[in-house]
């Protein structure tokens, strides 16, 4: 629960410092926090947090590139704003080059050598989702699979 408390922390401190969207970005994220508590019926650890933030800049990401294409870069320059805030609360991302290592890792641990077997792969790879962009994860499978 440190990364509750921490961004808790961060809360209050945005609030001292009167800085809204800092403010706004991190109730938003406690709301989805207090949301899945109440659906599940179960508390928030760290690892669930991580998941939380992480659907929330994919959906960041997805508004931005709508907002590009129509035009509105003010609105994907906050979107954007709240990409960087919520990123800083998720662990250090593996380079490319490391996650094609572990990609080749797991090829060869589970014997995979078709596209039929990427399930297996990516089962694997999973304990990446935190650390990794798992687009990138499944690309790099699709490429040595095929």
């Amino acid at each position: 629960m440190a990364l509750l408390s921490d961004i808790k922390q961060d809360l209050k401190q945005a609030m001292l410092e009167k800085n809204d969207l800092v403010r706004d970005t991190i109730r938003m994220f406690l709301s989805e926090v207090q949301r899945y508590e109440i659906d599940n019926k179960e508390e928030v650890d760290d690892t669930k947090a991580l998941q939380i933030i992480n659907k929330m800049i994919k959906q960041r990401n997805d508004s931005i590139s709508q907002f590009r294409d129509g035009g509105r870069d003010d609105l994907a320059d906050k979107e954007q704003s709240e990409v960087d805030i919520l990123s800083k609360y998720k662990p250090a991302q593996l380079s490319e080059e490391e996650v094609a290592v572990k990609v080749n890792e797991a090829i060869e641990q589970s014997g995979a050598s078709s596209m039929q077997d990427m399930g297996k792969v990516m089962g694997q790879l999973k304990s990446l989702a935190g650390s990794a962009d798992m687009g990138l994860i499944s690309k790099l499978v699709e490429e040595k699979l095929s």
